[in-house]
This record gives structure tokens, C-alpha cells and sequence, in this order.
């Protein structure tokens, strides 16, 4: 996409977007969150007025961080300053201004290698998973939706993306197709896993042509979900078995995962293959998952061995 010395800021976002996703093949939600610290970075400089990208400096880039670290939390600035760099990167890339300065980005300290994330302990980990509903078709999905995220790590947008055809039940493995970093990854399907997505393919998915595993039951009956909806399964799970979590998202369930396997000797490599983390810096808060271990239990589905 061209983009003339004096722009805007829409014209240059939409061009970094097609950067993104064309050249580094990053997933849509990073985009959009790449694009809206971007845009901070130009509305910041240029105001209303037009975007004269030869002009950027090293003032202007530490002068945002400066003033943002005011507003953000240190991991919230931490993606701020990624971003930045990426999209400085993208103009010196594609020639839209010379120089590196992507390496005037202050380094932003990340202080949550201090302690763990919030998590459910060991014991309350496996109480949730127990108490997992199977009375209505909404319970059957909530329960494939949550164990795909407790037993494989998956995050909301993972699980809300998956398709009918991503899972290959002769091999015992599931496709994602999309992660955060842009890469996909073949997983295997553990068998309380595989047979809670059995349960509500035959008893509780709405008939409907969309080939997405998991479907709306109201409003839009048959539409895919999005990764809403995974975030409210996780709290009205959380509410049947009585526990009081320290955050009530779908993470809670990733971190919960990554814990327990601390706690039970698993190592960091391999949960950083298993939850789609480009660097072992994203992990070091958690641990390693493995793999080997979990393929034990990917068996063949009787049903299709036959």
C-alpha cells in the first residue's frame, strides 16, 4: 500500500495492518492492538493534522513512552513499547523513513516475572474441572469450550475460531490454525477433551451449516461464538462450584493450567510450544507442558479405527 510523504494517520495504520498480516503473518486481535498503540504514537505527534513520517524523531518517540508510563501499567507498556517498535520497524522496512528508530523505544522493566499470575491452586483447579455442568446443550459446550482451554491451554479466541475440521479424530490431534504469534500448531486431543466435544456435537450443538465447533444457543442460535462468550462460560462455571477466583476470565484457566503442571514437575519449553509463546520470556511465569505425555492419552477414537 503507498503511502505519500504527507499521509494520515488512517492511511498509515491501514498500511502497517497490511504489513502485519501479509509479511509477518500476525493474527488479527494483535493488529488491532499494534494499530491502536500505533495510532496513540501519531495522534500524539501530528495531532489532527497531516502525518509527515520523515519528521518522526527520537523526541518524539521516548516523549510518548515517557507519558504513557503515567497512564499504563508496566505490562501494558511493556505491548506498548513492542508495538512501537514494530511499527517503527514497518516504515524503516518498507522506506517510509530512514534510520533505526525502533531502538530509541525505551526498554519498559516488567516486573511480573516477580510472582506467578493469577491462578486457581491445584486442588481448586480440579474441583472446577469436576463440577463442569452437562444438564443443558449450553452446559455440554461450556464444558468442551473450558476443557479445551484447562487441559491444552488455549486461549478464548483459540478455542472460539476452532473448526469442525480441525480436529482429526483417527490421529487424536487438533488444528489451530491462528495463534497470537501467527503460527499454527498441531496439537493432541486428550480424551476427556475429545469426548466433552463428542457429547455436544451429538447432543447439543444447534443444527446449522457453519463449520465452527462452537455455536450460539441464543440469539443468533447457530452463529460461532467469539471469545466472549468463552470468558462467560468461565464465570458462570466458576459461580456453580463456589470458588472465588482471583480474576474471572478465560486466562484464568491458562494460568491455572501452566501452575499445575509447575507443580507436577512439568518443564518451559514445552508449554511454550504447547500455549503458542515465540520467546521463553513469555513462559517464564509458568512452566513447561508435556507433550509426550499428554500424546499418551491422544489415542485413536475407537469410532473411527473400527
Amino acid at each position: 500500500m503507498a503511502i505519500d510523504g504527507s499521509s494520515t494517520t488512517v492511511v498509515v495504520l491501514a498500511a502497517f495492518d497490511d504489513h502485519l498480516r501479509r509479511v509477518r503473518g500476525v493474527c488479527p486481535e494483535v493488529r488491532r492492538t499494534y494499530a491502536r498503540f500505533a495510532g496513540g504514537f501519531l495522534e500524539a505527534v501530528f495531532g489532527d493534522g497531516p502525518v509527515d513520517l520523515a519528521c518522526l524523531s527520537v523526541g518524539d518517540v521516548v516523549g510518548f513512552v515517557s507519558e504513557a508510563t503515567a497512564r499504563y501499567r508496566p505490562s501494558t507498556m511493556q505491548l506498548l513499547a513492542t508495538a512501537l517498535r514494530s511499527f517503527l520497524r514497518f516504515l524503516r522496512v518498507e522506506g517510509l523513513r530512514e534510520g533505526r528508530l525502533e531502538e530509541a523505544v525505551p526498554k519498559v522493566p516488567l516486573r511480573r516475572f516477580a510472582s506467578v499470575p493469577r491462578h486457581l491452586g491445584s486442588a481448586e483447579f480440579a474441583r472446577l474441572i469436576a463440577s463442569l455442568d452437562r444438564s443443558s446443550p449450553q452446559a455440554l459446550r461450556d464444558r468442551a469450550m473450558l476443557l479445551l482451554a484447562a487441559r491444552l491451554g488455549l486461549r478464548a479466541s483459540e478455542v472460539a475460531r476452532l473448526g469442525l475440521d480441525d480436529i482429526d479424530w483417527r490421529s487424536g490431534t487438533v488444528q489451530i490454525r491462528t495463534r497470537k504469534t501467527g503460527h499454527g500448531a498441531l496439537l493432541p486431543l486428550p480424551g476427556d477433551v475429545g469426548d466433552a466435544i463428542v457429547a455436544y456435537l451429538q447432543r447439543g450443538r444447534p443444527a446449522s451449516e457453519d463449520r465452527h465447533v462452537f455455536l450460539l444457543h441464543s440469539q443468533r442460535v447457530g452463529a460461532p461464538i467469539d471469545r466472549h462468550v468463552v470468558g462467560d462460560a468461565v464465570r458462570r462455571a466458576l459461580r456453580h462450584a463456589g470458588i472465588d477466583a482471583p480474576v474471572h476470565g478465560a486466562n484464568l484457566l491458562r494460568h491455572s493450567l501452566a501452575t499445575d503442571l509447575l507443580a507436577h514437575g512439568a518443564s518451559l519449553k514445552e508449554i511454550a510450544d504447547l500455549f503458542g509463546h515465540r520467546a521463553l520470556s513469555s513462559t517464564q511465569v509458568y512452566a513447561k507442558v508435556d507433550l509426550a505425555a499428554l500424546r499418551e492419552v491422544a489415542l485413536p477414537w475407537p469410532e473411527v479405527t473400527r
